[in-house]
């Protein structure tokens, strides 16, 4: 492996770099075109260009790309188009460059990337002045029960995950949220369905085990985040995918108003709150069942239902990032 800053000469020397961009995520369709000619007008040149139509290709396609031994894998679309693209690109000596494409872009504001698509590209362009950095940010990893991805080879890459692992009314919401109303009201899609679905959702007991030592609660809403944002919001002001700890949090108890309540607070107050409160369990493993068994939402697919394992790998991901972005 090249240090980060061999790889990021390397890219600003012009290595081998190839894009991908989802043209069927929220922004991608419109902007694939547009984000093309920004890159290459910022100086960067592809090896091969691949607008996906089709997201169940790719996995098929990171196979091909692999191949090429690129320096640089720039990716542009939503969350669930990076977190394919990361657990590929983890513990490999390439650099992820992210293009905000999709309705949250939960891990891009984690990254503290910036929104805009003339800002993002100019990050990206680490020759240029106003350029990012190669820096090096933690992955998760989980085992779940019947998770339909794991096909007995142990795989290790089918379990890395980028932002976070959910379980309770997020799942209901992200498998019911309507794609249309998505693409008019982006996040507001989301909260719409909540509160649509909550009505009807029934709490659920979570059993939390850390260290041998087990906690026991009552919830609608359980997350467990290697990132610093949920639902496009920051889930408090300490997080960062660069911080060694996953962040253990539940939205509520088993009142259904607590969940509107805290969910409420997560969305603004969240940019204030820290990791050190009693709301937060930071951990490095973590094990969780729950009383019914519930199905395991990573990064916004269903990958099999509890008891689930998780744990974190530090630095396992080389990204590209603002200059201001911490690195440790």
């Amino acid at each position: 492996m090249r240090s980060k800053a061999e790889l990021q000469s390397a890219i600003a020397d012009g290595g081998r770099a190839v894009l991908v961009v989802n043209s069927r995520s929220r922004r991608g369709r419109h902007l694939y075109a547009r984000a093309h000619r920004m890159l290459r007008e910022s100086g960067l040149e592809f090896a091969r260009v691949l607008p996906v139509t089709d997201p169940s290709r790719l996995r098929e396609l990171f196979t091909e790309i692999l191949a090429m031994e690129p320096d640089l894998v720039v990716v542009g679309g939503g969350d669930g188009t990076i977190a394919e693209a990361v657990g590929h690109l983890a513990h490999r000596d390439i650099a992820l460059g992210v293009l905000p494409l999709g309705t949250t872009n939960n891990f891009a504001r984690s990254l503290e990337l910036p929104m805009d698509l003339k800002s993002a590209v100019r990050t990206l362009a680490v020759a240029a002045p106003g350029g990012g950095k190669v820096a090096d940010v933690d992955v998760g990893w989980f085992t779940s029960t019947g998770d339909p991805q794991d096909d007995g080879s142990r795989d290790d890459r089918e379990h890395i995950f980028a932002n976070m692992v959910s379980l309770g009314v997020s799942v209901h919401v992200a498998e019911h949220v309507p794609h249309g109303l998505k693409r008019v009201l982006g996040r507001g899609a989301y909260a719409l369905t909540a509160a649509r679905l909550l009505p009807r959702h029934r709490a659920f007991t979570a059993r939390v085990t850390v260290g041998g030592r087990t906690t026991e609660l009552m919830t609608h809403q359980l997350n467990i985040a290697n990132g610093a944002h949920h639902s496009g919001q920051r889930i408090a002001r300490d997080a960062s995918p660069d911080d060694r700890l996953l962040a253990v949090y539940r939205l509520g108890d088993e009142r259904r108003l607590r969940l509107a309540s805290a969910t409420a607070r997560h969305v603004l107050t969240g940019q204030w709150r820290s990791l050190k409160e009693d709301a937060f369990l930071t951990t490095a493993e973590v094990e969780i069942e729950t009383d019914p068994p519930l199905r395991v939402d990573v990064d916004g697919e269903i990958r099999g239902r509890t008891p689930v394992s998780i744990r974190l790998r530090g630095n396992a991901l080389r990204v590209i990032v603002p200059r201001t972005f911490v690195d440790t």
